[in-house]
């Protein structure tokens, strides 16, 4: 997932921080015990480590390894117990029909269809893009920067928090995951002041993903790709969040730059698109420091517009 930015963009890569990225995963489900608690890390990122090439990569293969084995353990016992579950609903069932049997029976052949996808998963090795490369919000992925005048690839959680900011922005009044894993350019010079025209990254991907209204009341997930094959080049805002109390660790986090949609996006009933640069803007938007609000936004003005084709309604 990774290689992408050293061939596109010669960069080097922050072994380190993907490093510290899976022992603190691993940290985590030690002490809660919980593989759901876990750090969201994209298969995709775990192939980068099939063949490590120095100690580090060992370890973090090492790593990737034990946190499949636990997975694969506790999903097969999960997969036990929904089995009897349903052995149990079914038996019911041929006695009598009852709603309770009935929900039991629907739960529990729920749950078996996803533990036999996790336990099927856990044991590909075999890339699968469409599936492995996905991040969501909270989940990590490589972002391209520029550190010492270096182009550098390293780890960070899609969800941005500013630095400076309380944790609790990550989450709504509800609960809910916040908006700031996306940054409106219309809000670039209000809320992202202090990252845009300063920490500016870029994020390569073949294709996104939106919710859409169903006209049923619902929603609906839509797929899109650039009809040319061309991978994207994502612009993104970062920020590198440092615990004034030092009691959390610290977090490096981005953002996706979005704006007025694509005709073809707009005609899905989706109302916003990613920003999806020009190949010869990557140095300017990788080093903002120095230009002008209109230097910036003119990269936006003149980016790419490959047709996004729909590549399905689920």
């Amino acid at each position: 997932m990774y290689d992408g930015y050293v061939k596109e963009f010669g960069a080097d890569i922050d072994i380190k921080a993907f490093w510290e990225l899976y022992l603190g995963r691993d940290e985590k489900y030690r002490i809660r015990h919980k593989l759901s608690d876990g750090t969201k890390i994209p298969k995709g990122v775990d192939l980068n480590f099939r063949q490590p090439r120095s100690e580090l990569e060992r370890k973090i293969q090492g790593l990737i390894g034990e946190w499949n084995g636990r997975k694969l353990a506790e999903s097969e016992a999960e997969l036990a117990a929904q089995e009897a579950r349903l052995a149990t609903a079914e038996a019911k069932l041929a006695v009598k029909e009852t709603k309770t049997a009935l929900n039991e029976q629907r739960i529990a052949t729920n749950k078996i269809k996803q533990m036999t996808r996790w336990i099927e998963d856990a044991k590909r090795t075999k890339h699968d893009p469409t599936r492995d490369d996905r991040i969501f919000p909270d989940w990590y992925a490589p972002v391209l920067f520029v550190e010492n005048g270096k182009r550098v690839v390293r780890p960070m959680r899609y969800h941005c928090r500013p630095a400076g900011m309380d944790p609790s922005i990550d989450r709504t009044k509800t609960g809910q995951v916040s908006g700031t894993y996306n940054a409106r350019r219309d809000n670039l010079t209000r809320f992202w002041r202090n990252q845009f025209g300063h920490t500016h990254g870029l994020m390569l991907a073949e294709t996104f993903y939106e919710n859409v209204d169903d006209g049923k009341g619902g929603s609906k997930e839509i797929q899109f790709r650039p009809r040319t094959g061309e991978t994207m080049f994502i612009a993104c805002l970062y920020s590198h969040w440092v615990d004034p109390a030092g009691k959390e660790p610290d977090l490096w986090s981005f953002a996706a730059i979005t704006d007025e949609p694509e005709p073809e996006v707009a005609a899905q009933g989706h109302d916003r698109t990613i920003i999806n640069i020009k190949p010869e803007y990557v140095d300017a938007w990788l080093t903002p420091e120095g230009r002008s609000d209109e230097e910036l936004f003119a990269i936006f003005d003149d980016r790419r517009h490959p047709y996004y084709e729909l590549v399905k309604a689920a």
